[in-house]
């Protein structure tokens, strides 16, 4: 084996470069990729200010017994220092072992999950249903997708007030059910008629979102799929399940985890359509707001808490969610 020898600097052409630590690994990475750094380092520090100080402060206060009358506060010219106490995990044993827990945790989890699930099924369904028709070729398709779009496109404040005014005792729907003979539910007091309310409009407000996804993904599946499986005599709900759901496999996995995120922390129709009137229609975040600002003395530390586990609850099912998807593609890649 012949080994060449550099008279200059006396190394050997096969001697390997000695490895370098972390700090050189970093240093080579910020002499070459410096204008990456420079770039993110201002999204960094906004993530830090508007996220990760909040959160970190957010999970301090559920350590402790904070309220609004043992913290810091100014009135007229005197500062009132705080004076609450680090009582460590008693917050979440009392919401979710304590004497009430039920009626303040566990009732509104239980109609979080119901709520969620029937919205987002309803977001699916319907968005589906709309996007195969829109991507048929219709006269005047531009217009229909132009109003279908509508209800998105419109804020969530104006949408709800709107349909709150319909839904009141005297509203437009009660009027017309009244006119036809038919029952008047009580749309705005009754719990059962509350939550289906508050279903509907929030199915109201998010289809259109879904109908758009589901839309493009439908305009990316290749046609010569759908002729090939008709000239094999696939009838159209064989099409539909063997050709149209499988094309639509990735887009429908994001746009559903989506869905459940959103509506799962969906603060704005609940709150917007009832306000503090309707105990028994609100789910976690609304219940979370209620705590910290809607009750005299606002009790910030479980306001809190029930925040990190609202985080802590959308976490782990979309690891599990993550995982599912995961494993359902490898096993039909085999």
């Amino acid at each position: 084996m012949t080994v060449a020898i550099d008279r200059a600097t006396g190394k050997r052409s096969g001697d390997r470069p000695p490895r370098s630590g972390r700090a050189g690994r970093l240093k080579h990475a910020y002499q070459k990729y410096w204008y990456a750094f420079a770039m993110i380092v201002p999204v960094v520090v906004v993530l830090g200010v508007l996220v990760l100080y909040p959160l970190a402060y957010g999970f301090y206060l559920t350590l402790t017994d904070a309220n609004s009358l043992n913290s810091a506060r100014t009135i007229g010219v005197n500062e009132i220092e705080a004076t609450y106490k680090f009582i460590g995990l008693d917050n979440y044993a009392d919401i979710l072992w304590g004497e009430t827990s039920y009626d303040r945790f566990w009732s509104h989890f239980i109609w979080t999950i119901v709520w969620t699930a029937a919205c987002v099924c309803l977001h699916y369904t319907i968005g589906l249903g709309l996007a195969l028709l829109l991507n048929q070729k219709l006269r005047g398709r531009t217009f229909y997708r132009l109003i279908l779009i509508l209800p998105w496109a419109v804020p969530t404040f104006v949408t709800v007030f709107g349909w709150r005014f319909m839904l009141a005792d005297a509203g437009i729907i009660n009027s017309g059910l009244e006119s036809l003979g038919l029952p008047t539910p009580l749309w705005l007091e009754d719990t059962f008629w509350q939550r289906f309310a508050a279903i509907m409009v929030n199915t109201w407000c998010g289809v259109p979102f879904m109908m758009v996804s589901l839309l493009g993904g439908l305009q990316s599946i290749d046609g010569t799929l759908y002729e090939a499986a008709e000239m094999d005599g696939a009838s159209a709900w064989q099409r539909f399940r063997h050709v149209t759901l499988p094309g639509l496999r990735s887009v429908s996995s994001t746009v559903v985890l989506l869905g459940i995120i959103w509506t799962f922390n969906q603060f704005a129709v609940i709150f917007l359509l009832f306000g503090n009137t309707a105990p028994d229609a609100q789910i976690l975040v609304t219940w979370a707001y209620q705590l910290g600002f809607g009750q005299q003395p606002r009790d910030f530390a479980q306001s809190a808490a029930y925040g990190m586990l609202l985080l802590a609850i959308l976490i782990v099912f979309t690891s599990f969610y993550r995982r599912w998807l995961n494993r359902n593609e490898q096993q039909l890649a085999i």
